[in-house]
């Protein structure tokens, strides 16, 4: 019986890439590998041609020579003519998908999971700080067997199927050759222990769901999508290995009348006109409580007076912002007739006071509403 092409068992042009040889010998491999297809001689044999398609087309110089004189000119060798193994057109990634790694896969303690916490913090506690206990869902030792898993009074004992390493070894004869692939233990599930009694609590897993109470510190000055973390606060590590860590994320509620830019606290004042045109000393509110500001005479709407030192704390240490306060000026409505009569007085009394620069000022209004 003739054979194929080599183009054609892979389902490629004569002017493909290397990387489309590699991609088209790969997706084939995966698709006819044996231990995907157990008992099946029609994708061993699949498989075999791929392999031997690529193992010629992927030798520049094997490659000249097939594609010159066709299957005369090929190395005659065949499927696994001088293949030892080593390196085949990236052949590892197929063992580590088959093989799980051919027990190159390293076993060893672990770190655990990290958790994450979402907690909603007031503005002043943004500013300022908090310690607060919180409740962590998390899986910690089992109090009643300490860890073993075992009933109080009995013992586990070494598992004879993997002599306690948890892993075992298993030969399998391939078109490769013999590989020896690495497996969890099906005797102890990979504890490398066998418990005769398990313990109630825990069902021999040696560990529990627990609500931990953890004491947390805030640092001042944290705001929304700040991060905190928590070193060794996570779930436990594998096979001794360190706790994960527990970040806590932050979310701060809106305040009633402050709002936040940068380090700076910001507000906005109602202020009477009499106030403003008069001066003033007012009180107001700041994150460290009430303070006196002093309105000058003659204050316009939309000015702003800077409260240094009465902001929000850097969170890197590096000082304190400052209070930024807006005034806005309250027209009055549903006058008296007293009042009207007093704002008319007043009025008046202003026109007939104008300066020249108000005068022209008023006379181009006028004119302008004239047309």
């Amino acid at each position: 019986m003739s054979k194929r092409d080599y183009y054609e068992v892979l389902g490629i042009s004569k002017q493909a890439s290397a990387d489309e040889i590699k991609k088209a010998y790969r997706k084939l491999a995966r698709q006819y590998h044996p231990d995907a297809n157990p008992d099946n001689k029609a994708a061993e044999e699949k498989f075999k041609d791929a392999a031997e398609a690529y193992e010629v087309l992927s030798d520049s110089d094997k490659k000249a020579d097939y594609d010159r004189f066709g299957h005369a000119g090929s190395s005659g060798q065949g499927f696994g003519g001088g293949f030892d193994g080593a390196d085949f057109g990236g052949l590892g990634d197929i063992f580590d998908m088959f093989f799980g790694g051919g027990g190159r896969r390293r076993q060893g303690p672990e770190k655990g999971t990290d958790l994450r916490i979402d907690m909603e913090v007031s503005f002043e506690e943004a500013a300022f700080g908090l310690e607060k206990d919180i409740k962590v869902p998390r899986t910690e030792e089992c109090g009643t067997c300490g860890g073993s898993g075992a009933a109080p009074g009995t013992k586990s004992h070494a598992c004879s199927a993997c002599n306690g390493s948890g892993q075992v070894q298993v030969a399998q004869n391939t078109p490769f050759g013999r590989i020896v692939q690495t497996r969890t233990c099906d005797q102890c599930g990979g504890k490398g222990q066998i418990i005769e009694k398990p313990c109630v609590t825990c069902k021999s897993a040696g560990k529990v769901r627990k609500n931990k109470s953890i004491h947390v510190k805030i640092p001042a000055g944290v705001d929304n999508g700040t991060r905190v973390r928590m070193a060794g606060e996570g779930e436990p590590g594998i096979m001794g290995g360190p706790k994960g860590d527990l970040y806590i994320y932050i979310h701060v509620k809106p305040h009633k009348f402050f709002r936040r830019e940068g380090n700076d606290v910001t507000m906005e004042i109602p202020l009477g006109f009499a106030q403003a045109a008069l001066g003033d000393e007012i009180e107001i509110d700041t994150l460290d409580g009430k303070a006196k500001l002093k309105i000058p005479e003659g204050t316009q709407s939309g000015t702003v007076f800077r409260l240094r030192g009465k902001g929000i704390n850097d969170l890197h240490g590096y000082g304190r912002g400052d209070q930024m306060v807006q005034v806005k000026i309250i027209t009055p409505t549903k006058l008296s007739e007293k009042e009207k009569s007093l704002l008319k007085e007043f009025s008046a009394l202003r026109e007939e006071n104008m300066n020249e620069n108000e005068k022209g000022f008023f006379d181009r209004v006028k004119g302008a509403f004239k047309g």
